[in-house]
């Protein structure tokens, strides 16, 4: 009688072998087949890790393994993104220094990930916090300002007044902070900011050529947001000020009957002794101020603006007066802060007009008798360009303006200050004398210098109070000892800079660092990483399509221009993950449905818990996590077990005969396994595996230890402990480092014997399914005609044969009869 089958003590064990034995750590300088797979950067949040992510870790793992598996040699690398507002924010809550809270969160993930089974090579760990890690993020930094791509500014900029941090445009979600949730202000600070808008073109070009999930590359291409179209300047009446409007339409620009400017728009000020309603336009630019641009811009919402009276604009088109409004739907950061209005063919233009009864001239002949027409068409009312189509007139009308032909793009550029406490500290030093002097390190950047190469890491030092003032300031900022320094060129007095760098940046990067995280004297050895990347396969949240994603590829992209990689897209392959809910709600502490991996794994074993979590859904889409449906993955594991008890140690001579529809069931399976995996549909993969171990059970005497060798190693992805202790102890050669199931060769199928000799044909009269039958698989379309007019079912419903129009036969599948 078998030992009954114990999940805890079995991956007790081989969680202690694995680690001692170090199997799952590649060769990185010399592996032959290199494979990548990597999960999206965790972050390490005081509960620990969920289920959610539990889901996303092994689901990653079951794709890893399964290429190590095929050949290759798998890199499946681990660490943490533990800076950042998160981490702060929870330190904060509990009345816990960052630096104390650090190692209590470390450990307890590194425990539950090392609970999933996951093969990951630890050797490679690595922690955003660590200064070995973020030297190697200032050094990121000092590149992009000696290069250009760095730059500080004065700015109106996301404010999160809980947070009292700046956010990047990516990090507001429908007005609020996508960390706390709450309202987001603007407010003007100066800041640093990378460009990634000099890439724009190129972020947007490449996407097309990307593996990547399609709603992803669609977030981006939106986010990029690229505009073809025109910037034209409106003469302000009687003086030398003109307001540029940037257009997609400039063929309807005979049509433009007023302007609109952004509240905040520095040309208000500028013209406010001219403007006669000045207290009425101060007070209305007042109340705009404290709106967030999400319930500025949004879809239905009534239009308000005032119009400045005794500012009048010209036309370039048509040299007639129009009004000046202004109205807080236009925004200053986004194009030019001012836009021409085109009542007749703007659905947004047409609402204000009607509101405070402005003219809406007809442009554009849209062949329909409705006022407002958006489209391109035949010009009208345009002056000598009327008649000609929109395609032409917008550059015919662009030259006649003395316009520009312009591309704009809604991407931003980045962000990078935050002022907080736990991040890297930005490795600048600003020197007065030196500003006032006219030196720097670019000309552009009078006062500023990086920190030397040599003296990185800028550490981060302990402050008892790292509570955010709310000032624009970081609490390094009243850290004296910190931020007073002498000048790297004249040595006189100067500071250093107090702000930390966004979190993303230290995210951006972190793949380039693994495979090098051994090598002190380089950010990444250009050997290892051109071998090893870009990453083969990268798996993560939608959520970050515009974040981290977008970061990661911008940066990608520099370090390819300046030669330090080899590639200029850091992910082959992306695939984002599905949501896992909890009584259909998302999982929240609110909510009180937060399922905690802890108590599962130990209850029902990880190996279970990885299946149960992968059969749920498709690996693309989310599913509904129900305690019921555990207990039907715990069964099946049972029944392995004990079928491969039973059947492992079987000599030769007890086998019978092998049974056709058994070794027919054993290759459709493996090739089943196989495409699903590849394709992450790990549900139906399980589902061709429960059918295997059933048709098993149904004919034992016909299953030879081949079978159950076979069974095992497609199972070997989904419950890696039990397939380990099982291939132990019945297959393995004890003598070779490769006696692990999992550094054992994938099975490979004979297509020879997936081909049925006999299929199901479904048939049809008039499109309505009315029989089926069993054939051979290679009966012609005559015998398969016959056999269905032979059918009781069909004679029914075609009493006269005469009356057949057609007679359609999809080979193998459907015979369809059309009648008269």
């Amino acid at each position: 009688m078998s030992m009954k089958y114990n999940p805890g003590k079995i991956e007790s064990k081989w969680k202690k072998l694995w680690l001692k034995k170090k199997i799952y750590e590649p060769d990185l300088k010399n592996a032959e087949r290199p494979f990548y797979t990597l999960m999206m950067f965790p972050y390490p949040s005081a509960e620990g890790l969920h289920i959610g992510g539990v889901r996303t870790f092994t689901g990653v793992d079951i794709y890893g393994r399964f290429k190590r598996m095929q050949g290759y040699d798998v890199f499946e690398p681990i660490g943490l993104d533990g800076f950042g507002i998160h981490s702060e924010n929870y330190a904060l809550k509990i009345g816990k220094h960052p630096t104390r809270l650090v190692p209590i969160t470390e450990k307890n993930f590194y425990r539950q990930l090392v609970a999933t089974g996951n093969a990951f090579s630890w050797d490679e760990a690595l922690e955003t916090y660590d200064p070995d890690y973020y030297r190697w993020t200032q050094w990121i930094f000092i590149q992009m300002f000696k290069r250009g791509l760095a730059y500080r500014k004065k700015a109106k900029v996301n404010w999160c007044p809980s947070c009292l941090t700046v956010l990047a445009d990516e990090q507001v979600v429908s007005g609020e902070c996508e960390r706390c949730g709450s309202p987001t202000i603007k407010k003007d600070l100066e800041q640093w900011f990378f460009k990634i808008t000099d890439y724009a073109e190129r972020l947007l070009n490449n996407l097309p050529k990307l593996d990547w999930s399609e709603n992803i590359k669609i977030a981006q291409e939106h986010w990029i947001g690229r505009s073809e179209g025109a910037l034209i300047k409106f003469p302000i009446l009687d003086s030398q000020i003109s307001i540029e409007v940037f257009t997609t339409r400039p063929d309807t620009l005979f049509g433009a009957t007023y302007m609109v400017v952004a509240p905040e728009h520095p040309l208000v000020e500028t013209l406010k002794n001219r403007i006669q309603n000045w207290k009425e336009a101060e007070k209305y630019i007042s109340a705009a101020a404290k709106r967030s641009e999400i319930e500025r811009t949004a879809e239905g919402k009534e239009k308000t603006g005032v119009e400045l009276k005794g500012v009048r604009a010209i036309n370039p088109a048509n040299k007639e007066e129009i009004p000046v409004y202004i109205a807080d739907y236009v925004l200053f950061g986004y194009g030019t802060g001012a836009v021409m209005a085109v009542p007749a063919h703007d659905a947004r233009d047409y609402a204000f007009a009607k509101k405070f009864n402005i003219p809406a001239p007809v442009v554009i002949d849209g062949g329909q008798e409705e006022m407002l027409y958006v489209g391109a068409g035949r010009l009208i009312n345009s002056g000598k360009f009327s008649s000609m189509q929109s395609d032409e007139a917008k550059r015919a009308i662009t030259e006649f303006v003395g316009g520009t032909l312009k591309v704009q793009y809604r991407l931003r550029d980045w962000l990078i200050s935050r002022q907080r406490y736990w991040g890297p500290p930005i490795p600048m030093i600003f020197c007065g004398v030196c500003e006032k002097a006219g030196m720097g390190e670019r000309k552009d950047a009078l006062g500023w210098y990086t920190v030397p190469e040599s003296e990185l890491p800028v550490r981060l030092p302990f402050v008892k109070d790292f509570r955010p003032k709310g000032t624009g300031e970081s609490p390094l900022a009243s850290v004296k000892s910190f931020y007073e320094i002498p000048c790297p060129k004249c040595h006189k007095p100067a500071r250093r800079e107090t702000d930390v760098s966004d979190t993303f940046l230290d995210s951006a990067w972190y793949f380039l660092r693994y495979p090098s995280v051994s090598d002190s004297r380089q950010a990444w050895n250009s050997g290892i990483t051109n071998r090893w990347l870009p990453v083969h396969m990268y798996i993560g949240g939608a959520e970050h399509a515009v974040l981290h994603l977008l970061y990661a590829r911008f940066l990608t992209m520099v370090f390819y221009d300046w030669k330090l990689v080899g590639f200029e897209e850091p992910f082959t392959t992306f695939r984002a993950h599905g949501l896992i809910t909890k009584g259909g709600a998302k999982m929240s502490k609110s909510k009180g449905n937060v399922v905690n991996p802890d108590d599962y794994f130990k209850r029902y074993g990880a190996d279970t818990m990885r299946m149960y979590l992968a059969f749920l859904a498709p690996f693309a889409e989310g599913g509904d996590f129900q305690d019921s449906g555990i207990a039907g993955i715990t069964r099946f594991l049972n029944r392995v077990w004990e079928f491969s008890n039973a059947h492992a140690k079987k000599t030769s001579s007890e086998f019978s005969p092998g049974d056709e529809k058994v070794i027919k069931s054993v290759h459709k399976a493996v090739k089943k396994v196989t495409e699903d995996i590849a394709e992450l549909h790990y549900n139906t993969a399980i589902s061709a595996l429960m059918v295997l171990l059933n048709e098993f059970e149904a004919k034992p005497a016909a299953v030879n230890r081949e079978d159950v060798g076979i069974f095992l190693k497609l199972l070997a992805p989904f419950a890696p402990f039990i397939t380990e202790e099982l291939w132990q102890k019945f297959f393995a050669d004890k003598k070779s480092r490769s006696h692990s199931i999992h550094l054992e060769s994938w099975p490979a199928f004979d297509k020879k014997l997936i081909v049925d000799e006999t299929v199901v044909v479904v048939v049809q009269v008039n499109g309505v399914m009315r029989d089926k039958f069993e054939i051979k698989n290679d009966a012609s379309e005559e015998e398969v005609r016959t056999k269905v007019l032979s059918l009781e079912k069909v004679k029914h419903y075609v009493p006269d044969v005469s009356k057949i129009k057609k007679f359609i036969y999809i080979k193998n599948k459907i015979a369809n009869i059309v009648l008269q």
